[in-house]
């Protein structure tokens, strides 16, 4: 049974950090791509960053470039989102998405609210 599930969400203010977290169980992790994402109440889903098999590649969507990190470590199975300078249009619930060739799976998410 596949499980991704994220932590590390939670309320912060303008400015501030959070460090997201996703555990992945029941997939050969080392061979899936990984992905975050976010979704706003009333918006559509959208890609924050995305991280290769291997770690060798990254991209952002470009509103958190220089903001926010991805990175994984395929010994314990895990996936990390670093976001720093948070700011208000950042909140959303994230959710993380392990994907490789046709298949794909997604956690429960976690919400993230930035307010002041």
């Amino acid at each position: 049974q596949v499980q991704l599930v994220e932590s590390g969400g939670g309320a912060v203010q303008p400015g501030g950090s959070l460090r997201l977290s996703c555990a992945a169980s029941g997939i050969t992790f080392s061979i899936h791509g990984m992905s975050w994402y976010r979704q706003a109440p009333g918006l559509k889903r959208e890609m924050v960053a995305s991280i290769a098999s291997n770690g060798a590649f990254t991209e952002y969507l470009d509103s958190v470039k220089g903001r926010f990190t991805i990175s994984r470590d395929n010994t314990k199975e895990m996936v990390y989102l670093e976001m720093n300078n948070l700011k208000a249009e950042d909140t959303a619930v994230y959710y993380c998405k392990a994907y490789h060739l046709g298949s794909s799976y997604w956690g429960q998410g976690t919400q993230v609210t930035v307010s002041s």
